[in-house]
């Protein structure tokens, strides 16, 4: 399998498809997923010509189970090992998610003269966490009964959130896919428990806000209103204010992992940003 090794030695797995002279799309999953949660755009993309690629985070996928390093710096240097070995230039950076903070870290401290555009979706920026400073954010009771759940019986955990609220299957008439419960299942338990524990800490608790007003590239930032997960008013709203002349699409009724339930209309729409 494609991987790289890390500068302190973790193999990281990485998807490269399509001409290796066409326009590069870098696309960052969500926790605790890998890059399979990309099939829906990655098909789509390499078919319409570009060189797509994604990677499993560090303790995620097909990458090292390693028990340290999952913080948003090591992710932003495991990102950019990468896209330096495959020496991608004029990139976009498409990130779901924790991906999203990923992404916009790496862009920020890694992406000088290689990324040229941004993409936030359902992103954790600039902060979940409810502090003094950020009052319409999270409580970390909240965070901590997901690391509960975890460490008490992930597996079931890993059913409980693709069969609720990741995708909106808990909404009144919702269309449930038992294949797409079970593929966020399949690609949870395949990366290991102390980066999926730890990797909470992660996505919650790091202020991208700093990250955010230091963007110069052209970004995009879309969110669903009814995201769960990474409800909306804390995260796409504050964080197209602080990127200077963000584009912000929201998705009326949209749930967390619009990238799968409404991939047409994602699909569609990074495109048109993509080309502009």
């Amino acid at each position: 399998m494609p991987s790289v090794t890390t500068k302190d030695g973790v193999e990281i797995f990485y998807k490269d498809w399509g001409p290796k002279d066409a326009r590069p799309l870098v696309f960052h999953h969500g926790w605790p997923l890998s890059s399979d949660d990309w099939d829906a755009q990655m098909l789509f993309f390499v078919a319409k010509g570009f060189r797509v690629v994604a990677h499993d985070r560090r303790g995620h996928g097909r990458s090292t189970q390693v028990w340290d390093g999952h913080d948003m710096d090591h992710y932003a240097a495991d990102a950019a090992a990468v896209v330096d070995h495959l020496d991608l230039k004029n990139s976009v950076h498409i990130g779901h998610s924790t991906g999203g903070g990923e992404a916009l870290h790496y862009t920020v401290k890694h992406g000088a003269g290689r990324a040229a555009k941004l993409v936030l979706i359902g992103a954790v920026p600039p902060l979940m966490l409810k502090t003094a400073a950020n009052p319409g954010g999270l409580p970390i009771e909240v965070f901590d009964g997901f690391r509960s759940a975890l460490a008490a019986n992930r597996a079931q955990f890993f059913l409980d959130v693709p069969t609720g609220p990741f995708y909106g299957f808990n909404r009144p008439g919702a269309k449930v896919s038992q294949g797409v419960i079970e593929n966020w299942w399949r690609q949870g338990m395949m990366g290991g428990a102390k980066a999926h524990y730890d990797g909470i800490k992660a996505f919650s608790e790091t202020d991208f806000t700093e990250d955010l007003k230091a963007v110069t590239v052209p970004t995009l930032v879309m969110h669903g209103d009814d995201d769960q997960i990474v409800p909306i008013a804390d995260s796409a709203l504050l964080s197209a204010k602080l990127v200077k002349g963000a584009e912000l699409k929201v998705y009326p009724g949209y749930p967390h992992g619009m990238c799968t339930t409404h991939a047409e209309v994602i699909n569609a729409d990074l495109l048109a940003f993509i080309n502009s």
